[in-house]
């Protein structure tokens, strides 16, 4: 799982990079269960904080890996399964939904001191992604997400980087 952080001091980090760079041939099977046990904690954030109607959304939710060829890399998305779009995937009930015109015209009109258009589409949109967020309302106001995907990573960012670590550093151990 790649998490990123530039300003993170975890206890144990600087001696794993070291052992990392000492071994040449780091088996995959460390690396993927590391990953594996860090994006467990992310799931599980994900599916605590995701809002309930009928439960399809926290059901929905899964991990999956990413295809990759590169040795010792492993990543691991917290994801919507897509055998279950059929639910998530709805169509509103006038047939039609409103959207902000994005891009150079929405752009012009900011220069212009004009209010920004909302024009009406096609009425399809996706239940996940509203949740996250956020969506208009047929008044025209906007009602905020939910954002619990985000959150699920925010919150336990570290508590995933040390129980990464913690598993790489005892997978090593036990290779030595």
């Amino acid at each position: 799982m790649a998490i990123r952080s530039r300003n993170s001091n975890i206890e144990g980090m600087r001696e794993l990079e070291r052992t990392l760079k000492q071994l040449e041939k780091l088996p995959q099977k460390v690396v993927n269960k590391a990953a594996r046990k860090g994006a467990d904690i992310a799931l599980k954030a994900a599916k605590r904080y995701a809002p309930v109607d009928q439960g399809n959304l926290k059901k929905g939710l899964i991990k999956r890996a990413e295809k990759t060829t590169v040795r010792g890399k492993k990543v691991y998305f917290v994801t919507l399964d897509r055998r279950m779009n059929d639910i998530f995937q709805k169509k509103t009930k006038t047939g039609k939904i409103r959207r902000l015109i994005r891009g150079t015209e929405r752009d012009r009109r900011a220069q212009l001191g004009r209010p920004p258009v909302v024009k009406m589409e096609d009425g399809h949109y996706y239940y996940p992604s509203s949740q996250e967020y956020g969506f208009m309302a047929k008044n025209g106001q906007y009602i905020p997400g939910f954002q619990y995907m985000k959150k699920s990573i925010d919150e336990h960012k570290t508590e995933i980087e040390k129980e990464v670590v913690t598993v790489m550093t005892d997978e090593i151990d036990k290779l030595e």
